[in-house]
């Protein structure tokens, strides 16, 4: 079933007739008003915040639920100045509030901790000043704290301790200074996430705070014991071997920890999980691993990956801070890394299990019961998969890169938002040789033409993916295939698409199974942000933020306009089709069978 939430540009028009002037009232819309007339607005991206229309849920980057309350305010990289109002705190029904990236300045309201229902808080990357509310400890259901790199001052409020499901704090790179809270002596939350504040003291950031002693020197080493230690097996059975029936050695692994949000498991547990990695229990096979469904003790489901490469002693630090590093991208469309594993011959990554599985699954290899994804579904799924991208490209430092975006690394949650799966792991396996360009990672049909003749990835590389990822989501057909498409224009989904739209056939592009419940003016519009996002030159194709403000309903037409205008002139000049995919990419593989070169999970 669809989500509840959605965005303006795809709500029916007729919710501004529902919405009578003066019917809210309206203390949400008055609230936003007074906050836009704080903001300095050069870019005009608030142009559609009219006061005349005080029915917020009609403005751009404004989501609401069914009930018409504001539940998500989007404007980060929004290039905004100002300051936040106190009025804010009246938006009780508010679950994110996004604002980073921008230039904002003055103080975070105190008022803020009145919003009960806020999931997430993103401030970092502006301007803030002054101290932090100690109000936001009332926030009893916020999950993501991000105020980091701003210049806040004071002490972290102990309140802060009370929130029992915050997930991710970062309070780095500003200019806080004291005694960092914990709950007792332990700490929830690791010294990466109070980096770059050098008045910090305490036990977290290994500085002592004054009039405390210096802290005891760490205990000396001591080696792992030796693999005859005997532990109960995944069926109870005592070995005095170090591994269970599957024959993996369980000595030299790590105890059980907690790192911040982070948890490092240890070997014994994912084996027992997964009954020692039993066939019965894959969920996924991939280029960077196996993919295992698995139960921890406390009864959590979880997906498993088992990295193929081996474990290098050289690299082992340099691969548990890149982990942590990855943690740390915790967005509403990316999939949360839980924790993580390495022994003397294993690394695992620890993942949510997805009971919806891939967009992948769910176009085209649906089991018994499944309902196909519904078009208001698709367009959902478009948007929450392109704003997980722009995150990883615009707000993560360094910024990642996907390097293999399909349908098959984008999960689905239990409300079909989509998650982006499999994010940072080109990353994380390049930690060896991270000066030289790595061999060519991705799949057939979504490979970027630069990328494949050059093994250099950037954030258009993903751009690309996307727009492919698109066009499976309109035809429910795979990027690349020698047999469904080969009589209609190719076995490129791409070129199939191309020819067919030149032909005004959208009828014959969209998925069948939607079985004519769609949009045919929608339809064309996802497909030409594909087309857009597909372009031969990286350099013309839009940044991932930029098509997230188009799927809201910002700058199509034009971009489009543009785009048309010059594919005519570069065919008049060269005299060939505007596409030629097919060339540079059934070279991309030995196997030209659609072999997926990294999976889902």
């Amino acid at each position: 079933m669809p989500h509840k939430e959605d965005v303006a540009w795809w709500r029916p028009l007729f919710l501004i007739a529902l919405m009578p002037i003066g019917v809210l009232g309206n203390v949400e819309g008055d609230a936003l008003n007074a906050f836009r007339q704080n903001l300095i607005d050069n870019g005009n991206v608030l142009q559609s915040w009219v006061p005349d229309l005080v029915n917020p849920c009609t403005w751009f980057y404004i989501t609401c639920n069914d009930e018409l309350n504001v539940i998500r305010v989007d404007l980060g990289n929004a290039g905004l100045s100002g300051t936040l109002v106190p009025q804010l705190g009246v938006l009780t029904k508010l679950q994110y509030l996004v604002l980073y990236s921008n230039n904002i300045t003055g103080q975070i309201p105190k008022e803020l901790g009145n919003i009960s229902a806020l999931v997430s808080l993103d401030l970092y990357q502006n301007n803030f000043t002054g101290p932090i509310p100690d109000s936001l400890g009332q926030l009893s259901n916020l999950r993501f704290l991000r105020l980091n790199n701003n210049s806040l001052t004071g002490s972290i409020p102990a309140s802060l301790t009370a929130i029992q499901g915050l997930q991710v704090l970062d309070l780095s790179y500003n200019k806080l200074s004291g005694p960092v809270p914990t709950y007792g002596s332990f700490s929830l939350f690791t010294p990466i996430s109070f980096l770059g504040n050098d008045g910090l003291c305490g036990s977290v950031v290994g500085k002592p705070c004054p009039g405390e002693p210096p802290f005891p020197p760490p205990p000396p080493f001591t080696p792992p014991p030796p693999q005859s230690t005997y532990w109960q097996s995944a069926k109870g059975q005592q070995t005095s071997t170090g591994a269970i029936a599957g024959g993996v050695a369980a000595a030299e692994e790590d105890p059980e920890m907690q790192l911040g949000q982070l948890r490092r498991h240890s070997l014994r547990e994912l084996q027992v999980a997964t009954d020692d990695f039993s066939d019965r229990n894959i969920l996924g096979r991939g280029g960077f691993g196996m993919v295992y469904k698995g139960r921890l003790a406390d009864g959590t489901l979880v997906a498993i990956k088992r990295l193929k490469e081996q474990r290098s002693p050289r690299g082992e630090l340099q691969f548990q801070n890149e982990v942590e590093m990855i943690s740390m991208a915790v967005h509403r469309n990316l999939l949360r890394l839980r924790g993580y594993c390495t022994s003397s011959t294993e690394r695992l990554l620890v993942y949510p299990y997805m009971g919806n599985g891939s967009v992948a699954s769910r176009l085209r290899e649906r089991v018994d019961g499944e309902r196909p994804l519904s078009w208001q579904t698709r367009k959902k799924i478009a948007l929450g998969a392109a704003r997980g991208l722009s995150y990883l490209h615009d707000h993560c430092d360094p910024k990642i890169i996907h390097r293999d975006v399909k349908a098959a690394n984008i999960l689905l949650d239990e409300e079909f938002e989509a998650v982006m799966g499999d994010f940072g792991l080109a990353k994380l396996m390049d930690y060896k040789d991270a000066h030289v360009t790595t061999a060519v990672v991705g799949t057939i049909g979504h490979i970027a033409p630069e990328y494949l003749s050059t093994g250099k990835s950037s954030e258009k590389t993903d751009v690309f993916g996307y727009g492919i990822f698109l066009l499976e989501l309109v035809t429910g057909r795979r990027a690349f295939d020698l047999s469904g498409m080969a009589n209609a224009g190719g076995a490129m989904l791409l070129d199939w698409v191309t020819n067919l739209l030149g032909e005004h056939k959208i009828y014959i592009l969209v998925d069948p199974d939607l079985e004519k419940n769609y949009d045919e003016e929608e339809v064309e519009e996802l497909i030409q942000v594909a087309l857009l996002c597909t372009q031969g030159s990286p350099v013309d194709r839009p940044k991932m933020g930029d098509v997230v403000h188009i799927l809201e309903g910002d700058g199509l037409a034009e971009r489009w306009e543009e785009w048309q205008k010059v594919e005519v002139i570069r065919k008049q000049d060269y005299d060939m089709p505007t596409r030629q995919t097919s060339q540079w990419i059934l070279d991309s593989t030995e196997n030209l069978h659609a072999v997926e070169l990294s999976g889902p999970r």
